[in-house]
């Protein structure tokens, strides 16, 4: 009878294996090749979330500009839409709409003149984009040399940019044969060198990279001054030079943080760019974003139109198969947040950076060498004369104890005798948790200056920690 149990009800198995007293918990399984039998799904799950014990804590993760929060609603979105192809747009075409809005928001928020054809893609993070950027220079040089007859094989092409770049400038450099002209940093110049840059330049230059926030220090190239510089050298010579703008991590925070600085396609000769939607797009890993002024800077070489289940479409990004999940992520921050939501959580971010910087500086043992004013990045080096027995390498021996990941580093070539540490801040770390995180900085000196440990002599500069 409904509702009525007993002993007639009972289930063929009777027996429920407990996750640590099943056979699969008391043997080991193969880490290196197939076991031979299935695992029950809670068990195996189990399994590999254990295997994840001991590593870091993403949100104290203090070294990574990649978005370690999300809230509910839009992970559940993205949980429910892995299983989207990105680029099969002819299945599903109603997700294909989603990215073309996020691009036509994104060059909205980038100054898109209306008089011109912009286009853009998403990408997997701003590397790939950054490939992209720098493919469309390479093509467009390629293009504009064979018509003024240059021998484009008589010297090998060659992309200018600051020592401060991100390695995907280097990957690039080395897939696509271009010769990386890197103008140094120094202590007066800690971005690009606008005094030196047009020295690098030449007729076999395929473009200029201009950084919106340097990932050593969270500097700002000064990209409005390098537009003038290109407009004066280009009205000189019919070997015209265009920049780029690697825009990884200020691309989605200057445009609310500092609106009145130009560095975008307000200006004429910047005619791409590209920014991480998992940095300050407050996405999860990855996606990135690049876009371009004009039809004319993308040469159609690069737009492929491939035959995939059943219907031809357009492509031009290097990867291919991919989820939308991260793609929907970010339609759903623009919808969720607007301009005035963007806008509150990177000062939210902002203040929390000089927060830091303040803090940090009264603890009278360093000299901050970015206080978060541009990229809420702060960035700190020993005083040349605080006497202490202990490197930023021990503090960060000892701030890792308490959870706390802190990067420290030489800076780029020319600066690379200085060694530094650097907090970025991100929208998850809010003011509660930088009140935290002091107070561990506070002991952890305490506990260096009263150690009978031995630190890590000077003997050498190294890197600790992911530095980007």
């Amino acid at each position: 009878m409904a509702g009525l149990y007993g002993k007639n009800s009972k289930e063929t198995r009777n027996f429920l294996d407990p996750i640590f007293g099943s056979y699969s918990s008391d043997h080991a399984l193969p880490k290196y090749q197939l076991n031979e039998k299935p695992v029950e799904p809670r068990i195996a799950y189990r399994i590999v979330k254990d295997q994840l014990l001991d590593e870091g804590n993403a949100r104290e993760n203090l070294a990574t500009f990649c978005q370690t929060y999300m809230e509910p609603n839009a992970t559940k979105l993205m949980a429910e839409t892995m299983d989207k192809n990105a680029i099969d747009k002819s299945e599903y075409p109603r997700t294909a709409e989603l990215e073309n809005r996020c691009v036509n928001i994104i060059a909205n928020l980038w100054h898109a003149q209306p008089a011109e054809n912009y286009m853009g893609t998403s990408t997997v993070g701003s590397s790939e984009a950054c490939m992209l950027g720098g493919l469309a220079m390479k093509f467009a040089w390629r293009e504009r040399a064979k018509k003024l007859g240059l021998d484009i094989h008589a010297h090998k092409p060659n992309l200018v940019i600051s020592s401060g770049y991100q390695v995907c400038w280097e990957k690039f450099a080395t897939y696509f044969d271009i010769e990386l002209r890197t103008v140094p940093m120094d202590e007066q110049h800690q971005s690009l060198n606008m005094e030196k840059v047009m020295d690098y330049v030449d007729e076999y230059t395929i473009g200029i990279v201009g950084i919106m926030g340097i990932t050593y220090t969270g500097r700002y190239d000064n990209i409005a001054k390098l537009n003038d510089l290109v407009e004066a050298y280009n009205k000189t010579t019919p070997y015209k030079v265009y920049i780029h703008v690697d825009a990884a991590s200020g691309g989605f925070y200057a445009p609310f943080m500092e609106p009145d600085i130009k560095w975008d396609f307000q200006l004429k000769n910047v005619v791409s760019i590209n920014s991480s939607g998992h940095k300050y797009g407050l996405v999860y890993p990855g996606i990135g974003w690049v876009l371009w002024r004009d039809k004319q800077f993308l040469p159609d070489k690069l737009i492929f139109k491939v035959s995939y289940l059943g219907g031809e479409l357009p492509t031009m990004a290097i990867n291919f198969s991919r989820s939308a999940s991260q793609i929907i992520g970010q339609y759903y921050n623009f919808v969720r947040f607007g301009f005035d939501g963007y806008k509150e959580i990177q000062k939210r971010t902002h203040d929390v950076a000089v927060f830091l910087s303040n803090e940090i500086a009264k603890l009278g043992h360093f000299e901050i060498v970015n206080d978060g004013s541009e990229l809420p990045i702060v960035c700190y080096k020993h005083k040349a004369d605080d006497g202490v027995a202990w490197t930023l390498y021990d503090l960060a021996d000892r701030l890792r104890m308490k959870g706390w990941q802190v990067p420290a580093y030489p800076l780029p070539k020319n600066l690379d005798n200085v060694e530094v540490q650097r907090i970025v801040c991100r929208a998850d770390f809010g003011m509660n948790m930088a009140h935290d995180f002091i107070e561990d900085m506070k002991r952890a000196i305490d506990e260096l200056n009263n150690s009978h440990i031995v630190s890590h002599q000077r003997v050498e500069l190294k890197k600790y920690g992911f530095t980007h």
